[in-house]
């Protein structure tokens, strides 16, 4: 099997309501990941792009997060309605969505404007 272009990690980590950090899911869903597979396989990609749900991706205060590798571009607050700018702009055009990007300077960044 070829090696993927593309690795897509969905956070998927869900905590209690009263937890002192926000969740990318609160119900332990996520219409996220379900709708970047439904549309990759619809592009075609399926066999080089892998779409996977990953553990915390420590970026809570960004919200339901998404990572782009091998690129390594970081993806906040991204709801289901962008994961079609994340599949055509990015998986398919080799461009990242701008506006759903996180700040380079905010990633694994012990001060960040977002972090609480």
């Amino acid at each position: 099997m070829p090696v993927f272009e593309h690795h897509v990690f969905v956070c998927h980590n869900m905590r209690p309501a009263d937890a002192p950090r926000p969740s990318c899911t609160t119900d332990g869903k996520s219409d996220l990941h379900t709708r970047l597979q439904q549309l990759t396989k619809d592009a075609g990609l399926t066999g080089r792009v892998r779409i996977n749900k990953s553990g915390c991706l420590d970026q809570c205060e960004h919200g339901p997060t998404v990572v782009v590798y091998p690129e390594a571009v970081w993806y906040g607050n991204v709801r289901p309605e962008d994961a079609e700018a994340i599949v055509k702009e990015h998986l398919i055009a080799g461009r990242p969505v701008e506006r759903l990007r996180i700040a380079d300077e905010c990633i694994n960044a012990k001060t960040c404007p977002h972090r609480s």
